[in-house]
């Protein structure tokens, strides 16, 4: 049975193509610039490869681009799209609305779009290749939509709501709804099995790292807190974004800047957090090399970041009353050993205890990187979002 799974942005559509006998990626992608000028490019298990620029005035464009390379020519990997059981998209922000993978309908996709205030640079795009691929796919096949938030829905009251009255609440929808919440489920599922426990019996912090980064507590499998909040600026110092800040020096600064208030999301969405702080970058892997060559400000960007995911992780702790693992993921969870021990570090008071030796070692795999004696468990969990997205997509369609 194969899966196709999108996960549309403002101007790109990544996608991949899974068999689900075996879970295997046959064939993988990114249609790019859409709206733009175009581009196309596409890669299969057994290497061949295609890439072109190609005109994508709109995500539909883009989809019968996706459609003919899996179809046709030389990096082909299936003869027909009905060789394919359904696609599964990924969604940003399902608010209040869709707490679980839902089948798609018109009035679904008119849903999703409808909460695009909550999601500016990504629902409106989802929305749009949700269209695009009813276009252009047969008719037959289904589609499933599963959303980011989902995971997190499990938060009490007390975690999710501000202390705004109650009626923005009510009228706006106001509140915490945290996300990559695809991976924090994936990675404390596999971290249960990894470990050989029964998930129901663990309370996991997921620290997901990356050009953006939040950290959840996971209570018996269930999301009960997380650091993002009504948007994925809340949380960690991040690549270009700021992070939690004092709303009084949102404002400050927006008086002083003379900013309207889309110019100040900008600002602390795109021009803050590694980038801002360190004046080098947004790459953790280009601020790293500056602060090893003795530049204080890059330094400095990785010490906030380490000292906030420290603070989180004891916070959760306290807000489980225990923790028996912490694992890391994304991008820099997974591929920066030296995070990963920076955090862990001088943590006695939980009972954590790294392996330096281990730990340097690990990139992008699945591995235990805490001492024997170590009370909390420290692990690396390679994430896969797009597979978790497939396997859900398979379990709705299945029924």
């Amino acid at each position: 049975m194969l899966i196709l799974v999108v996960n549309a942005g403002s101007s790109s559509l990544k996608y991949q193509l899974l068999d689900m006998k075996d879970e295997s990626v046959l064939a993988k992608g990114n249609c790019d610039r859409i709206g733009i000028d175009g581009h196309i490019a596409h890669k299969t298990a057994d290497g061949r490869s295609y890439a072109a620029d190609c005109n994508f005035p709109t995500h539909t464009e883009a989809f019968m681009e996706l459609v003919k390379v899996l179809t046709t020519g030389d990096a082909a990997v299936i003869k027909s799209m009905d060789e394919i059981s359904a696609v599964g998209h990924r969604i940003v922000q399902g608010a209040e609305v869709f707490s679980e993978t839902t089948l798609v309908t018109d009035e679904i996709i008119d849903k999703i779009d409808e909460l695009r205030e909550l999601a500016p640079v990504h629902n409106h795009a989802h929305a749009l290749a949700l269209r695009a691929c009813k276009q252009v796919l047969p008719a037959s096949v289904p589609q499933a939509v599963v959303f980011d938030t989902a995971f997190h829905q499990t938060m009490p009251e007390k975690a999710y709501m501000y202390g705004f009255p109650y009626a923005d609440y009510e009228e706006f929808h106001v509140r915490k709804y945290g996300f990559h919440g695809t991976s924090h489920r994936f990675v404390s599922a596999a971290l249960a099995k990894a470990m050989g426990k029964d998930i129901k019996d663990l309370k996991i912090v997921s620290c997901h790292l990356g050009n953006g980064s939040s950290i959840t507590a996971v209570d018996g499998g269930k999301s009960v807190d997380t650091t993002m909040g009504f948007t994925p600026l809340d949380g960690v110092l991040m690549g270009t974004r700021t992070g939690a800040v004092d709303p009084s020096a949102v404002t400050f600064l927006m008086e002083k800047h003379g900013f309207t208030p889309a110019e100040m999301s900008d600002y602390m969405n795109k021009k803050s957090g590694f980038l801002g702080v360190s004046g080098i970058g947004s790459d953790n892997r280009d601020v790293t090399a500056a602060a090893e060559e003795g530049n204080k400000r890059a330094q400095l960007a990785k010490d906030i970041l380490v000292y906030e995911i420290k603070k989180d992780i004891g916070a959760f702790a306290a807000a489980m009353n225990g923790l028996d693992a912490v694992l890391f993921t994304g991008g820099i969870g997974e591929n920066a050993p030296d995070v990963r021990e920076c955090v862990c570090s001088d943590m006695d008071i939980l009972g954590i205890k790294i392996d330096t030796v281990a730990n340097a070692g690990i990139k992008g795999k699945l591995a235990k990187v805490s001492q024997s004696d170590s009370k909390v468990e420290v692990w690396v969990v390679p994430t896969n979002e797009e597979l978790l997205i497939a396997r859900d997509t398979l379990a709705l369609i299945s029924k």
